[in-house]
């Protein structure tokens, strides 16, 4: 995965928080948020597994409902070392507050397995994720809860959840998960959805404030799905990429690296590093190199108040979940950097997932253009509506997308007769 800076921060603590100075905007009272503050429901499975070797291996494994007020839950699962209840819980709740933001009729849902699927065969995955897929079988269904792919899991662990869970019903159900295959069901536009989200609204912002997209120069920490596909759309509207990462090295070059064969590159040898025309430098000095634009599309507490004084950019643009701490967004409001939150500018990976299942749903799939329209007019509408409550309470970006979101779902919540 892209190179991160670790942190202590405990990702729900931080979710949880973000919550509560939402709440108090809104000013809701004790009942509501007594109501859509927690998850719903925790599961923790355990995950036996017969390696290649005949030993049989037991991971852990959770999948966490935060809310099903607005619809099903919906969100990824991951397959990562460092996987915690915690951590999902907190992945869960932010997908509350995003399904809300993008106006998409779900709640927020999270799954993981703590696992390194690096040094798992293609054989040990499959049957790792039949067995968590058996497990977590009693709360997803197309009307309940409908995983995607997250870190480390890919169309190919979706189709394999999709025929665990069809094997019990005896017909194939593709609406189970999204971001399948397209021969299984998937959505055209759904691989780049989340990269495309990230450059509507950061042209959004560069709008906004005045600053040219021809030209800005962009930093991207994480080159993997988002981080790569908002690079190439940035690049093929004349802005430079100086800077780029994985987890195994970063590359830069001032005057801009050449995109399209950078993911050739990386495509070819699986990382970003030895790029020709390009210089090493460290994972610190990619964060604070002089830009406009820093993508962090890595890993949680990637920018934290250790680091975020010397951040040069003028926008952030969080591709990943939670890769800005609090503290370090107190730094970025009084250096005057535009933050853009990861709860609208990562939404465009479950806007085309909420898409691909309506598809299925329907049976009448789209054509890539208009995947591609249908997700802009959502990001820009979310994109100006946070702006709007942004200007108007006079408060940053990330409280007021919070607002919005936690407004939606307290109000869905009064209408449903949830609570007295």
């Amino acid at each position: 995965m892209p190179a991160t800076l670790t942190s202590e921060q405990n990702a729900y603590e931080v979710a949880l928080r973000n919550f509560d100075l939402a709440a108090d905007a809104l000013d809701l009272d004790r009942s509501v948020r007594a109501m859509i503050k927690y998850p719903e429901r925790i599961l923790e499975v355990s995950v036996p597994v017969r390696m290649d070797t005949g030993q049989i291996v037991r991971y852990q494994g959770y999948r966490v409902q935060h809310s099903t007020t607005r619809g099903p839950a919906k969100g990824g699962i991951r397959y990562h070392p460092n996987v915690t209840e915690d951590e999902v819980k907190a992945l869960a709740t932010w997908m509350t507050w995003k399904c809300a933001v993008v106006n998409i009729p779900y709640g927020g849902g999270k799954g993981g397995v703590t696992c390194n699927p690096k040094e798992m065969s293609l054989g040990e995955l499959e049957r790792l994720t039949r067995r968590y897929a058996s497990a977590i079988l009693p709360l997803i269904g197309p009307e309940r809860d409908i995983p995607a792919p997250d870190v480390y899991t890919n169309p190919q662990v979706m189709a394999w959840i999709m025929d665990t869970y069809s094997m019990t019903k005896g017909y194939p159900i593709p609406g189970v998960v999204t971001g399948k295959p397209l021969s299984l069901g998937g959505s055209m536009g759904r691989n780049e959805a989340t990269g495309r989200g990230v450059f509507y609204t950061t042209a959004s912002t560069c709008e906004q404030l005045g600053i040219s997209l021809k030209g800005a120069r962009v930093v991207v920490q994480g080159f993997g799905n988002a981080g790569s596909v908002a690079a190439h759309l940035l690049d093929s509207n004349q802005a430079y990429v100086v800077g780029a990462s994985d987890s195994r090295g970063c590359v830069y070059n001032h005057h801009g690296l050449d995109i399209p064969k950078l993911m050739m590159h990386k495509e070819r040898t699986g990382t970003v590093v030895g790029f020709p025309g390009s210089e090493p430098i460290s994972p610190a000095e990619l964060l604070t190199l002089e830009c406009e634009i820093l993508i962090p599309a890595a890993l949680e507490n990637a920018i934290t108040e250790v680091n975020a004084p010397r951040v040069k950019a003028k926008i952030v643009a969080e591709a990943a979940n939670g890769p800005v701490t609090p503290e370090a967004d107190q730094i970025f409001d009084e250096k005057g950097i535009f933050l853009i939150p990861d709860i609208l500018c990562n939404a465009g990976g479950v806007t085309v997932s909420y898409f691909e299942w309506v598809q299925d749903e329907q049976h009448l799939f789209w054509e890539a253009q208009d995947v591609y329209n249908r997700l802009e007019r959502v990001m820009k509408t979310a994109f100006q509506e946070v702006f709007r409550i942004h200007q108007d309470r006079g408060i940053n970006m990330r409280l007021a997308a919070n607002v919005l979101g936690v407004g939606r779902v307290a109000e869905a919540t009064r209408l449903r007769g949830l609570y007295p």
